[in-house]
């Protein structure tokens, strides 16, 4: 049997019960390092499971992963993603390939950022399609995304927006070279994606993401305790002047609040609002929220 494992999204404890008999039935474990992270090292997840866990990096996911699926049709062998296993397409992608040589597959399901967002007060049916923001360079500045949170605007949706992390990734000069040279490990913060939505809005012009105007929440380790987990909303203009420590540690991730903002969701958001008063005025003034 293959299984593909939810950690959740914070230590060895988010593992179901169900997921640890797997772990503990698999001859070989795999924890899968690239698409997200957890808040605790490797070896505290070995000493909680009883388990040795083998990294599974880009590469070997993607381009061996008959590795990974060897003897799979007699043995059981697990691999273990943070969130929920379907929360990246690269899982989808190794079930597909694993069904193609007949072996048995199993899928233990887990809290993901995809529904723990609601921590913030959002309500999950309020949510259209999520996208994702990736490090800008100076000659690659994707904006497709921009056209997703566009066609949430028009519906009022609020818009789940995944920032972009760089794991083993290599340099564009190594990777033309061949050389298995990688690069620091990079976590996009909440002020450079703010930076980076009003540069697109400024090529774009479409009122989408005006920075004044724009209501936001930031959120970073979600369901690691209030020792951790971080919860930031203001206008894009208000985000992107805080310094980098009110936002928490990585991983981040941003919300852009839909226009259908009911009063309710606001007054449970301006908890965690750096000024209170201005996100109020500007949930009544731009987006219609009514208090009263």
């Amino acid at each position: 049997m293959f299984y593909i494992v939810g950690l959740g999204l914070s230590d060895e404890k988010d593992i179901t019960v169900r997921g640890l008999e797997a772990v503990k039935s698999s001859v070989r474990v795999y924890l899968e390092a690239y698409t997200s992270i957890l808040m605790v090292q490797k070896e505290r997840l070995e000493e909680f499971y009883g388990k040795p866990l083998i990294v599974a990096d880009r590469d070997m996911v993607e381009t061996q992963s008959d590795d990974i699926l060897h003897n799979a049709h007699t043995d059981d062998v697990a691999l273990l993603v943070v969130g929920d296993p379907f929360g990246a397409t690269t899982h989808t992608d190794i079930l597909l390939r694993a069904r193609a040589l007949g072996i048995p597959t199993r899928v233990i399901h887990n809290a993901s950022i995809m529904n723990a967002v609601g921590a913030c007060g959002l309500q999950l049916y309020n949510f259209g399609q999520s996208v994702s923001l990736v490090f800008f360079t100076e000659t690659w500045k994707p904006d497709s995304f921009y056209d997703r949170v566009r066609e949430n605007a028009d519906l009022g949706m609020h818009t789940l927006i995944l920032l972009d992390i760089k794991v083993k990734e290599q340099s564009e000069e190594n990777l033309a070279r061949g050389r298995k040279i990688y690069e620091p490990p990079r976590y996009m913060s909440i002020p450079q994606a703010v930076s980076q939505l009003a540069d697109v809005e400024e090529t774009r012009r479409a009122g989408v993401l005006v920075p004044e105007r724009t209501l936001a929440i930031a959120l970073s380790r979600v369901g690691g305790g209030p020792e951790n987990e971080r919860i930031v909303c203001g206008t894009l203009a208000e985000l992107a002047e805080q310094p980098l420590e009110v936002f928490g540690k990585p991983l981040h991730s941003l919300v852009i609040v839909g226009r259908r903002l009911h009063h309710l969701e606001a007054e449970y958001a301006s908890t965690f609002a750096v000024d209170s008063t201005t996100w109020r005025d500007v949930a009544q003034s731009v987006y219609g929220c009514n208090f009263d």
